[in-house]
């Protein structure tokens, strides 16, 4: 299989015309392989770059994937594990792709006035709820300090 295969140019041409309008810089951009010329013109050299690309991106994701649960960016560091992997396979691409259109999206409905004005308002409940129940817990048992101050 050739690093430049068939395959990927029609994957090229019917992923393109799909793409956000905010990614057009991306959409122009071949899929496929970034490796430089030298490196793509033996299969050998290719393969162990390949390789050496997926085991570095797969660290940094699970690395973010340890973070999920231990303090650190999780996500960040899943989504820069990912970068890694789609500077050498096409899969990673189009997930990016994918991602970076759901998140331009996510941002255009969250901007929307109605939306905000709902998230506004919905906050402001949440933390009338809150300051309720937490005036309730003070009045019903006071305010207990965790140390003793009888000076």
């Amino acid at each position: 299989m050739n690093a430049e295969s068939d395959e990927r140019r029609e994957v090229t041409a019917t992923v393109a015309p799909e793409s956000a309008a905010g990614d057009e810089q991306a959409a122009g951009r071949e899929l496929g392989s970034r490796a430089p010329g030298f490196i793509k013109q033996s299969r050998v050299l290719h393969l162990s770059w390949q390789v050496g690309i997926f085991v570095v991106g797969l660290a940094v994701v699970v690395a973010g994937v340890l973070m999920l649960v231990l303090p650190g960016p999780g996500w960040l560091v899943i989504f820069g594990g990912m970068a890694i992997w789609a500077t050498e396979f096409v899969w990673a691409q189009l997930v990016l792709r994918w991602t970076r259109r759901k998140v331009t999206e996510a941002a255009q409905r969250a901007l929307d006035p109605k939306v905000r004005r709902r998230n506004i308002i919905l906050t402001t409940l949440g933390l009338v709820i809150i300051a309720v129940l937490v005036g309730i817990y003070v009045w019903k048992f006071g305010i207990v300090m965790p140390w003793k101050i009888d000076q």
